[in-house]
């Protein structure tokens, strides 16, 4: 009798990221082709700054169209299954992280004439607890906007809109059980 197991979930993240880096890839050789805008024998040196982007977008494009594949399949949150990068750090902590450091350069009682090893103790903890603070603010306020990567509405629009194109009502469910004021 054969024993029949089940992939642990970091194989099958593992596969999905391998299936997205093969779209990016692909989606990549489709601008580089006889069909398409960048000629087959041009040099990597030689690419504008507008081929560049092509390369770029046609590459992001097809990494994010299979993870949004891969949230709809697994019924997963779309935008936290495209911040999933594998990556370690992720560039979506990294990018919060890039945002404090003119706000981190301000911190008071730090002599930044002097290299990180000649600080205090008391200077290295001043340090470290305004950047978690300030880390901790700008993540914060990244996962709470309303923007987010494959959207530009609102959750809430997103759901009328749903609704009115199935030939519902423009409402959310949530608001079928307000009471009407009399």
């Amino acid at each position: 009798m054969k024993r029949i197991s089940f992939p642990t979930p970091a194989a099958l993240e593992d596969a999905w990221q391998r299936l997205a880096t093969t779209a990016a890839i692909a989606s990549a050789r489709k601008m580089i082709d006889t069909d398409g805008v960048i000629s087959p024998g041009t040099s990597i040196g030689r690419l504008s700054d507008t081929e560049w982007g092509w390369l770029v977008a046609a590459i992001l494009f097809g990494w994010i169209s299979t993870r949004a594949q891969q949230a709809t399949a697994e019924e997963i949150d779309t935008e936290r299954c495209i911040r999933m990068t594998g990556l370690d750090p992720e560039p979506w902590d990294a990018g919060a992280v890039l945002a404090v450091f003119p706000e981190l350069a301000e911190t008071p009682d730090i002599d930044w004439s002097k290299p990180f090893g000649q600080w205090s103790q008391e200077m290295v903890i001043n340090f470290l607890l305004t950047a978690m603070q300030l880390i901790r603010k700008a993540m914060i306020a990244r996962d709470m906007s309303e923007r987010g990567i494959t959207r530009s509405s609102s959750a809430s629009m997103i759901a009328r809109q749903a609704n009115a194109a199935a030939g519902g009502p423009l409402m959310t469910p949530d608001e079928f059980s307000d009471e009407i004021g009399l």
